[in-house]
């Protein structure tokens, strides 16, 4: 399923925190056939179901709750769309050592490429004068 990986982590982290939070619903968290790419699958269905466009975080969150607190549920087929989240994911410091290292290179490959691009001759452009009526 190609959901968007922001969505799915701030669906996780909202899930792992309410599970540390209420005793109860930790060990319907804990279910070993619950898992959160169908839990994403549940609440995207239920979207698309809906046909509205925006919804409250509540909203999701209360569908996630759903999905894991109910023993039969149905998750439906996996949808391919992209999910707009406005809540801002913290990453974890071996992210952001890998975003560093990734920028960092980017960097280095575009500086290389200027030094290399300096030092290679350019090629002068020649320009014809045609002569005009008036050179005659």
């Amino acid at each position: 399923m190609k959901t968007t990986d922001h969505f799915k982590r701030t669906i996780q982290m909202y899930l792992e925190q309410r599970a540390a939070e209420d005793a109860l619903f930790a060990k319907n968290y804990r279910n070993p056939a619950k898992n959160i790419d169908d839990c994403v699958t549940y609440i995207l269905n239920y979207v698309q179901k809906s046909g509205c466009n925006g919804f409250t975080d509540g909203e999701i969150y209360g569908q996630a709750v759903h999905y894991y607190d109910e023993n039969e549920i149905e998750v439906g087929k996996p949808i391919q769309c992209q999910v707009a989240v406005n809540h801002v994911v913290e990453l974890t410091a071996e992210e952001k050592a890998e975003a560093r290292q990734n920028a960092i290179r980017q960097y280095q490959d575009e500086e290389l490429r200027k030094l290399q691009n300096r030092n290679k001759p350019t090629a002068k452009k020649e320009t014809k004068v045609e002569p005009s009526l008036f050179d005659f």
